[in-house]
């Protein structure tokens, strides 16, 4: 984390943040000096990832939006002006024949997972690159990368979320702004889809799911000047399940 050379503490948002791999992530920011910007739906749950930031010694608020509603979206982008990093983590998912999913839910997955993702990034990256610098991370998934039955739909919006951050890259990295994606695979994040997360997790190198932090972490590193010359990169954290 860079200090910004007028002195304010550097901002970072973090869609999805209440809850599972956005809030890790919240966290971890917050820990390397990021004031944190919260966002999420649930108020309730975003109080309470702020009020654990500032007990650790953190700065951040919590600020609501729908990702699914574009306009929504356009005002998050307004109300938090200038940020240094952007992690685009906020999304649904959706498991099942594809017989069973309907135009409704296939159009709010790529609202969700894809249209608020693109606006955010055309928002706030042309400030990032004017500034000539920030870093923006987006989540992909291993569903993007491999096949699995019930996740045609799901596995689109991770596929065009790291095709949009390749051709970000290069749009704006020449400015200062690098844009890359992290891929993880099974990750215990609500107890509700814990089966469907150990089934996975016995597809894995690993032979085994991951826990937010572990995510969290990779994607720390990439918000932080330790990754100054990665851009345009897919990094996964899938426990060896794409690579072989």
């Amino acid at each position: 984390m860079t200090e910004q050379s007028n002195g304010r503490q550097p901002v970072a948002l973090v869609t999805g943040a209440t809850s599972g791999i956005g809030r890790a992530v919240a966290l971890n920011l917050a820990r390397d000096g990021f004031e944190v910007i919260v966002h999420g739906r649930d108020a309730g749950r975003g109080a309470a990832t702020v009020d654990e930031i500032a007990a650790n010694g953190g700065r951040a608020r919590f600020v609501a939006a729908d990702l699914a509603d574009a306009d929504a979206v356009t005002a998050l982008a307004a109300e938090v002006g200038e940020v240094e990093v952007l992690v685009n983590n906020g999304g649904i998912s959706w498991f099942g024949p594809s017989a069973e999913l309907d135009t409704e839910t296939f159009d709010h997955l790529f609202d969700s997972n894809v249209r608020a993702a693109y606006q955010l990034v055309a928002a706030l990256a042309p400030g990032m690159a004017k500034r000539g610098h920030g870093s923006i991370v987006s989540i992909d998934s291993m569903a993007g990368h491999v096949g699995l039955a019930g996740g045609a739909a799901y596995g689109a919006t991770k596929a065009a979320l790291t095709a949009m951050s390749r051709a970000w890259a290069a749009e704006f990295s020449p400015s200062g702004v690098r844009v890359n994606t992290v891929a993880p695979g099974p990750v215990f994040t609500a107890e509700s889809k814990r089966d469907l997360i150990e089934n996975l997790a016995g597809t894995t190198l690993l032979n085994r799911g991951a826990h937010p932090e572990e995510i969290s972490e990779v994607v720390a590193f990439l918000a932080s000047d330790k990754a100054s010359y990665i851009t345009g990169a897919v990094i996964p954290v899938d426990g060896g399940r794409t690579a072989v």
